[in-house]
């Protein structure tokens, strides 16, 4: 009786602290923060999940799951914090791009966040703290507002897309272009972010995911341009791509390799 009682207890001690460990708090952008004010979309809350793994890291991850923002499409923004131009002449972006739809009628934004789901219980188990910017189907933050929330309550943003060409393109991650190094905050941050993003490619292509040749594209994105803390927007296949459970997982494996990397924990 008494080592059925221990059984009992050791499991409901187990079950107690899978809860703890995904005990999470709400948060709402504070439009006094730096940038705010160019966010047009923002009445939804990320969520804060503190890890209670033995080996805490004391390092919060961002974890954003692409698109998921309804609506997103039809609101423009400021493309860079100061109103400037892209290389291409466009000062206005859409709020929260479309995502695109994989050949099985699965949407982007949901392969995204099946990713981003394994991957925030993997960071969890390793002793991150997470934050998730859309914890479910849909989230009202733009992108703007993502990057904020980031800038101010986590160590580095890690955005989760795939690419919507059909041609069989592997993961990459995107590179800041010439011009937007030299803009504010992006001139601070850029070559950690390259870092991150050089970190988080290895981590996947070790976990056997497809790579596209050269591994990253340079490309002027909202994340970017408005991330004063090191950020990576990764792109993991076209719509060719395995999206399945498993596959997720895989994907989630490989960039927890690559955060672990990234921090000097591999």
């Amino acid at each position: 009786m008494k080592k059925i009682k221990v059984a009992i207890a050791a499991v409901v001690m187990s079950l107690c602290m899978s809860v703890s460990a995904l005990a999470a708090t709400d948060i709402g952008l504070n439009l006094d923060w730096k940038y705010a004010e160019n966010s047009k979309i923002n009445t939804g809350r990320a969520r804060l999940y503190t890890s209670e793994a033995a080996d805490k890291k004391n390092i919060t991850i961002a974890v954003d799951a692409g698109h998921g923002t309804a609506g997103g499409e039809d609101v423009k923004i400021l493309c860079h914090p100061d109103g400037s131009a892209r290389a291409d002449g466009s000062t206005i972006c859409e709020a929260v791009p479309r995502d695109m739809t994989f050949q099985d009628k699965v949407t982007e934004a949901d392969a995204s966040l099946m990713v981003a789901e394994s991957f925030k219980n993997k960071l969890l188990s390793e002793g991150y703290d997470v934050l998730m910017i859309r914890d479910g189907e849909d989230v009202q933050l733009d992108d703007v507002a993502r990057a904020v929330l980031s800038n101010n309550k986590a160590d580095c943003h890690i955005s989760i897309h795939f690419n919507d060409s059909s041609s069989g393109v592997g993961a990459y991650y995107v590179s800041a272009p010439d011009k937007l190094k030299k803009l504010e905050p992006v001139s601070k941050y850029w070559n950690k972010s390259k870092k991150l993003g050089d970190s988080l490619i290895s981590g996947l292509e070790a976990n056997g995911v497809k790579i596209s040749s050269g591994s990253s594209v340079e490309e002027d994105v909202v994340q970017t341009a408005y991330s004063s803390v090191i950020s990576a927007y990764v792109k993991l296949g076209d719509k060719t791509a395995d999206h399945s459970k498993e596959a997720c997982d895989k994907y989630a494996e490989g960039l927890v390799l690559g955060v672990n990397k990234y921090y000097g924990f591999a």
